[in-house]
């Protein structure tokens, strides 16, 4: 009887049917293909993209060199070296982050305590040539610097979540 049952449905392409009924019926659906450049899809406010460093107001740079960031990466992204200056206050002299090696967890964000480190919601960046991929210093606070109305408002827009 199994033995007859078998060669009936390999016989009727049984299979085969129930493949074209369901391309059939996504055939003829509603296309939810975006052309992406022109449309955009919608983000979500978790999204954790390009890394900017931040400025207080006066322009001063806000990360204090704590290496909690560098420290909390759990894929050794980040590079710093520390500095002392002359009024005693650390600064860094050299922040790098990787951004092959960037998983782009937010842990760096979420250990800074001055808020210096943010993941902002850019998207749309490439590399063309070897070794643009490391994120220095005054990359990352000239992405701050251009984007920082931005950052705030994504920042004002998390505190009232939490």
């Amino acid at each position: 009887m199994r033995l007859l049952k078998h060669y009936l449905k390999s016989f009727l392409f049984l299979e085969l049917l129930k493949g074209m009924t369901v391309t059939g019926r996504y055939l003829f659906a509603r296309k939810i293909t975006i052309q992406y450049p022109e449309e955009k899809t919608p983000m979500s406010p978790r999204f954790r993209g390009l890394h900017a460093q931040r400025r207080y107001a006066n322009g001063e740079e806000r990360c204090i060199a704590c290496k909690l960031c560098e420290a909390v990466c759990p894929a050794l992204a980040i590079t710093i070296d520390v500095a002392e200056r002359d009024d005693g206050t650390r600064r860094t002299t050299r922040y790098d982050i990787d951004l092959f090696k960037c998983i782009y967890c937010g842990f760096c964000e979420e250990a800074c305590p001055v808020d210096a480190i943010v993941e902002t919601h850019i998207l749309e960046y490439h590399f063309e040539n070897r070794g643009e991929n490391i994120m220095t210093k005054d990359k990352l606070l000239a992405v701050g610097d251009k984007y920082e109305t931005e950052i705030a408002a994504c920042k004002a827009a998390d505190a009232k979540y939490r």
